[in-house]
C-alpha cells in the first residue's frame, strides 16, 4: 500500500517510514499540510499528525475532504475528547495516540484498508442512446462516436464512476486539474459547458453550492 506519512517530527516521521517498510508498504514522507494536499492523489492511506508544520491538522483533514476520500488515520499527541471527535467529524477513519504501539498501528491500517476496499468500478455506463466506455474512453450516442477531449471525458469518467451521486466542484478539479486550489474555474466552466452542450442527451445537473450529478435518466 502506497502511504502518505504527514509528521513534522523527523524522528517519528523515519520510525514510521521503517516500520511501514517491514511490512512492504511504500512510504512517502512530508512535513506540511500543503504537501498532503498536493500529493494525496498518489496515496492509498494517509497518516496525519494534527501538529504539521504550516497548518493545523485539522484544516488539512477539512480540505482534504474536500477532495478525496482516501482513507485517513491520525496519529497524534493530542488525546482529548474534543479533538478526537473534531476530527471523526471531519472524516478521519480512525484516530490514535502517540506513543503508537506499531503493531497496532499495522493492524488499524489493514482493518481501515478491509473497510475503504473500493467497488468494482463499471466498464460501461449506459443512458438511454448515450454509451460510455470507461475502458476504451469512448463515448457513442445513438450508433455515432462523439469527439470529447481528454479533459472533458475525465469529467464524464469520473462522474460516470459515481452514476447518481453527488461529486463535489473541488474534487472535480482536483481530480482532472490535479490540484483543486490551483486550478482555475473559468477554465472547468469552460469545459462542462462543452461537454453539455456535445452531449445533450446526458443529464449532469448542478447542485447548487456543492457541485454536479450524472443523473440515471437520460435527459429530456
Amino acid at each position: 500500500m502506497r502511504v502518505l506519512v504527514a509528521e513534522d517530527d523527523a524522528s517519528v516521521s523515519a520510525a514510521l517510514a521503517a516500520v511501514l517498510g517491514r511490512a512492504d508498504h511504500a512510504c512517502v514522507q512530508v512535513a506540511r499540510g500543503s504537501d498532503v494536499l498536493l500529493q494525496h492523489r498518489d496515496a492509498e492511506l494517509v497518516l496525519l499528525d494534527l501538529g504539521l508544520e504550516d497548518m493545523d491538522g485539522l484544516e488539512v483533514l477539512r480540505l482534504l475532504r474536500q477532495v478525496s476520500q482516501v482513507p485517513v488515520i491520525v496519529v497524534t499527541a493530542r488525546g482529548d475528547e474534543r479533538s478526537t471527535v473534531r476530527a471523526l467529524g471531519l472524516g478521519a477513519d480512525d484516530y490514535l495516540v502517540k506513543p503508537v504501539r506499531m503493531h497496532e498501528l499495522l493492524a488499524r491500517i489493514d482493518a481501515v484498508a478491509r473497510r475503504r476496499a473500493p467497488a468494482a468500478e463499471p466498464e460501461v455506463v449506459q443512458l438511454g442512446d448515450a454509451r460510455i466506455e470507461l475502458l476504451s474512453r469512448r463515448v457513442v450516442v445513438g450508433g455515432a462516436e462523439v469527439s470529447l477531449t481528454p479533459t472533458e471525458f475525465e469529467l464524464l469518467a469520473i462522474l460516470a464512476k459515481r452514476l447518481g451521486r453527488a461529486v463535489s466542484r473541488q474534487e472535480l478539479l482536483d481530480q482532472v486539474w490535479g490540484d483543486a486550489y490551483a486550478a482555475t474555474s473559468r477554465s472547468f466552466d469552460v469545459h462542462l459547458a462543452q461537454l453539455r452542450q456535445k452531449l445533450p442527451a446526458v443529464a449532469i445537473t448542478t447542485i447548487r453550492g456543492f457541485g454536479y450529478r450524472l443523473e440515471t435518466k437520460p435527459a429530456r
